[in-house]
């Protein structure tokens, strides 16, 4: 029983942790109080302020924010929500993290597979010339078409087991210059993961990725002490690609029926542009995508075949 105890202080600190982050990330102007003309300790909302804001007692908010309290009711994480104008991509990752702190929510499922099935694999060549990647839920590059491993510019040197697009980001040399909104790329890319590892904290696939990032990049370490759960996802990308010059694309996410944890990224460009020219020539000298490493088969499904 002491490691339910254990477990639950962790979830009540990963809920106290984002709304600190909240808290301090929302100045006084954007919740319409007036800052005053007093030295301010913390960059954004103080406890009280927060705490008279969402209609709650400030010993009560206090013991939410260290993890304490543990079993917040849905209409005080609403007020909190409205008191710091989260969005509803926002709103919703507190509830999950109150869920989890408050044990309602069943155990966590074990990780998605990450076997790739046939079918997607086709369906990966058949979208080319247009770039198409298999991405699991931490971001590791599962299958790819040709130019959809060619257009992350030296993604392809790595094992394919090391191929992850959080890891390139922040780690590999040609990421910075490959993309000249690399701020945003990044701000989006750690959103994700935060958002993601809100509900399963503790899954290996994704503490790999996060500590490794952590250790080795600054940079990442900053951004994921912002817990962001959203960021800006442009519809359009700019790639200063080595090979093929500067394109524009349109970028497109999915996930898939019957593949629990991975979705579908590809990027498209208008027929007749220069966009699309390079794309034809990018998917014309990539190589190709027949030496992918096998697809990593479940041992549950590999049981009892020949």
């Amino acid at each position: 029983m002491a490691s339910e105890h254990t477990t639950a202080g962790s979830e009540g600190a990963q809920l106290g942790r984002f709304l600190r982050a909240r808290r301090t990330g929302t100045t006084p102007d954007e919740v319409g109080l007036t800052a005053g003309t007093g030295l301010r300790r913390t960059p954004g909302l103080r406890r009280e302020e927060l705490a008279t804001l969402a209609g709650i007692s400030i010993d009560y908010y206090v013991r939410l924010e260290r993890g304490k309290e543990t079993r917040p009711s849905p209409a005080v994480l609403d007020s909190l929500a409205r008191a710091l104008h989260l969005d509803d991509q926002e709103h919703q990752h507190l509830r999950d993290l109150a869920a989890r702190a408050a044990r309602y929510a069943p155990e966590p499922p074990p990780a998605p597979s990450r076997t790739v099935r046939p079918h997607l694999q086709l369906l990966l060549e058949t979208m080319r010339p247009n770039p198409a990647y298999l991405l699991s839920r931490s971001m590791d590059v599962l299958a790819w078409n040709p130019g959809g491993l060619a257009l992350y510019a030296g993604l392809g040197d790595w094992p394919a087991p090391q191929r992850n697009l959080a890891r390139y980001l922040f780690l590999h040399p040609a990421a910075r210059e490959l993309f000249p909104h690399w701020d945003t790329q990044v701000r989006a890319c750690v959103s994700r993961l935060r958002a993601v590892a809100g509900t399963a904290p503790d899954a290996p696939d994704l503490t790999h990725v996060v500590g490794e990032l952590l250790l080795k990049s600054p940079d990442f370490a900053k951004l994921w002490e912002r817990y962001d759960v959203t960021g800006r996802k442009p519809a359009h990308k700019t790639f200063q690609h080595p090979q093929v010059g500067t394109l524009t694309l349109t970028a497109q996410a999915m996930y898939l029926e019957g593949t629990p944890g991975q979705r579908l990224g590809v990027y498209t460009a208008e027929p007749g542009t220069p966009d699309h020219d390079a794309l034809l020539l990018l998917d014309l000298t990539a190589p190709p995508s027949a030496p992918h490493h096998p697809p990593v088969r479940d041992p549950e499904q590999s049981r009892g075949r020949p």
